[in-house]
C-alpha cells in the first residue's frame, strides 16, 4: 500500500509543473514515467547514494520533480494532446526545462550549504557524543520519552 501511495504522489509531483498544458495522454506518459523512475530512486539510488531519507522526500518529491519539469516540454506536445509552444520545437524547449532544472538544483545546493554553515557555527549541527548516548530526551528535556 505504501509503494501505491508513494507511486501516485510521484505522478502528482510530475505532472504539476506540465498542469496546465499538457494533454491526457501526456499526463498519463509523465506519471507512468515518474512512477517507474521513483521507484527506482527510493529503493535503488538511496542505497548507492548513501543517503539518509526515512520518508523518501527526496526520491519522490526531488526526482518527481525533476522529471516533471523537464517532461514539460516533451508533454506539450500537441501530439500527446499538449497544446505546445508556438516559438519553440520540442527538443529545444526540454533544453530551457533542462536548464531550468540544472539552475535550480545548484542554487538549492548553494543556500542549503550557506543555510547549513550558518547554523553550524550559531548553534551546531550536532549535539555531544554524551547527549547522544545519554538519549537526546533526557538531554534536552530532562525525561525519559520510553521506559526500557
Amino acid at each position: 500500500m505504501l509503494g501505491l501511495a508513494s507511486g501516485v504522489v510521484a505522478g502528482l509531483v510530475a505532472i504539476t509543473p506540465a498542469a496546465g498544458i499538457a494533454g491526457t495522454m501526456g499526463g498519463i506518459v509523465l506519471g507512468a514515467v515518474a512512477g517507474l523512475v521513483c521507484l527506482w530512486a527510493v529503493v535503488g539510488l538511496k542505497r548507492v547514494l548513501g543517503y539518509d531519507d526515512s520518508l523518501d522526500v527526496f526520491g519522490i518529491h526531488g526526482v518527481g520533480g525533476i522529471i516533471g519539469a523537464i517532461g514539460t516540454g516533451i508533454v506539450a506536445s500537441p501530439a500527446l494532446g499538449g497544446i505546445g509552444f508556438p516559438n519553440e520545437t520540442l527538443a529545444a524547449q526540454v533544453l530551457v526545462q533542462a536548464k531550468g532544472v540544472l539552475i535550480t538544483i545548484v542554487w538549492s545546493g548553494v543556500v542549503a550549504f550557506i543555510a547549513y554553515k550558518v547554523a553550524d557555527l550559531l548553534v551546531g549541527l550536532r549535539v555531544t557524543e554524551e547527549e547522544e548516548r545519554q538519549g537526546l530526551d533526557t538531554a534536552s528535556h530532562g525525561e525519559r520519552a520510553y521506559s526500557a
